[in-house]
């Protein structure tokens, strides 16, 4: 039996901890914060977007950087096995749009209730209000500073967190130990951010969801680098919701200058949106075209379509030509916003970047330049869309460290 240390109290470590603990080791988990999963409770705006139902080849597709390292975690602990675990626990879920598995309660803090069991079950002991400030490599395992007290132990796994969200714990604290420890850090950048743009009108719009759009990325050579169905929201410095948040890990590396474009009605071809504007002018004749659109778009957009398409509000249903219904149908098909930057990376839901997988043994999550140093979560070089994907991530390596050290 061995000693283990957990660092890091986020999804990650708990499923580390509980794994190495099943095993028969002594562990402990440690964690800076007062409670478990801090992070996690913000998750999914509150609700918990546990994992996602999608095939595990699926999930591959959803990981753009990295997915074949992962090969050995997510085969090794599937989305079905965190369900599994959480339902056991007493806390049904559910699956919703873009196969994202909730809890039925809508609460994250019943996931966190779930997960804490299932680590107390375990045997882990769990140490709360635990800073662990230095880890020093020694001839039998591992010294690591808690609090102002020295604890050894045989091996330790990091699950610290990247440097997101920074006041639920993730400050980036694992990097520095990853570097103590000889391993090289990729450059740390925000994913799945909020986009600002150079266009200052989604601010009048703030607020405003858009539901059932296609969001196009184009980097800044043009090429098409995203493209997906679903969700986005405006704000007062541009837009952000899932689908400008998955389209933002395409465009993270030089986001200045890319071009993101809504198609409002992709389901239906120019030539079918062109007869449903025919057929809403037909009963609005005697109206202006700003208050002609009702049906077609949600009230607050109207003005914004109408002045980008370049036809004047108040013209007259009667006095539209083919000319101006064709611009407003090419604005609806394709309106155009720059981004300007994103946000810092303290307000990313995920980082880029991470200690760097060639480093790492894919089917232990152990260092290759330190017997007895695993990793686990979001402090490695890997990163998903969202949708669940990344607490996966942070599930399956930290469940594939936990049964490996």
């Amino acid at each position: 039996m061995s000693s283990v240390a957990i660092i890091g109290g986020g999804p990650a470590g708990i499923m580390a901890a509980s794994m190495a603990a099943k095993n028969g080791h002594s562990v402990k988990l440690f964690e800076k914060n007062e409670k478990l999963g801090k992070k996690l409770y913000i998750t999914g705006k509150g609700r918990c977007n546990i994992t996602n139902d999608a095939d595990v080849e699926d999930l591959f597709a959803n990981i753009p950087r990295n997915p074949k390292f992962l090969y050995s975690a997510l085969y090794g602990f599937t989305n079905e096995d965190i369900v599994s675990i959480i339902n056991s626990m007493g806390v049904p879920t559910k699956v919703e749009r873009g196969k994202r598995v909730f809890p039925v309660s809508d609460k994250s803090s019943d996931v966190i209730k779930a997960l804490s069991g299932y680590l107390a079950k375990s045997g882990a002991e769990l140490c709360l209000n635990s800073n662990v400030q230095s880890i020093r490599k020694t001839e039998s395992g591992f010294e690591l500073t808690v609090n102002g007290k020295s604890w050894k132990f045989d091996a330790v796994i990091l699950c610290t967190g990247g440097a997101s969200y920074p006041s639920t714990g993730s400050n980036g604290a694992g990097y520095a130990f990853a570097r103590a420890m000889g391993h090289t850090v990729t450059d740390i950048r925000p994913s799945l951010i909020p986009l600002a743009t150079v266009e200052r009108w989604p601010a009048e719009l703030t607020g405003l969801s858009l539901k059932n759009v296609t969001l196009r990325a184009y980097n800044k050579k043009g090429k098409l680098v995203y493209e997906e169905l679903g969700e986005m929201l405006f704000t007062h410095f541009g837009v952000s919701g899932p689908l400008v948040l998955s389209a933002s890990s395409r465009i993270a590396d030089d986001p200045s200058g890319a071009v993101l474009t809504i198609d409002m009605k992709p389901g239906l071809t120019y030539e079918e949106l062109d007869r449903r504007l025919l057929r809403d002018f037909e009963k609005n004749i005697r109206r202006q075209l700003i208050n002609s659109l009702s049906e077609l778009l949600p009230s607050r957009m109207i003005s914004i379509v109408v002045e980008l398409s370049g036809v004047p509000g108040d013209t007259q249903v009667s006095s539209v030509t083919r000319g101006m219904r064709e611009a407003i149908v090419s604005t609806l098909k394709c309106i155009n916003l720059t981004v300007d930057h994103t946000l810092p990376v303290e307000e990313a839901i995920i980082t880029r970047g991470g200690v760097n997988v060639k480093e790492i043994n894919a089917s232990t999550m152990e260092s290759k330049l330190v017997p007895g140093l695993y990793f686990a979560g979001e402090l490695i070089d890997v990163d998903g869309y969202t949708g669940g994907f990344n607490l996966q991530i942070a599930y399956s390596t930290g469940a594939l460290a936990g049964r490996s050290v």
